[in-house]
């Protein structure tokens, strides 16, 4: 299965964070697993740093940064945008629903602490 990182797992994985599981830095550090960063992340990366949430150098350093680890890229289709909409939940946070939306539509499990994300019918992996 592949793997889908929460913007929130990407960000500890790269910062070392501990609060990340031990199951899922051993996906992340699997290079026989696929493990994609979306385009969602890098707007939620860049937005948190234009508003003072993230440092700007980690924002700036992103594109490099996942080429490095050789996470693979995973753009936004018409198809995750309309899943998104149509998803049940009171859950309104757009990255959120973007992404638990690409989960399911790419099949693939999301890497995330958010259970929450479970009721929009997505795999999670923590």
């Amino acid at each position: 299965m592949s793997h889908l990182l929460d913007t929130h797992a990407l960000l500890w994985w790269l910062d070392g964070d501990p609060r990340l599981s031990a199951n899922a830095r051993a996906v992340i550090s699997d290079k026989h697993l696929a493990v994609f960063v979306s385009a969602v992340s890098a707007w939620e990366v860049a937005n948190k740093a234009r508003i003072g949430k993230l440092p700007h150098t980690q924002a700036h350093n992103l594109l490099p940064v996942l080429a490095t680890e050789g996470f693979k890229l995973l753009p936004v289709s018409l198809e995750h945008g309309f899943r998104a909409g149509w998803l049940p939940s009171d859950h309104k946070d757009p990255f959120d629903r973007i992404l638990a939306a690409q989960s399911i539509v790419e099949g693939f499990a999301l890497v995330t602490i958010d259970k929450r994300m479970t009721g929009f019918g997505a795999t999670v992996l923590w």
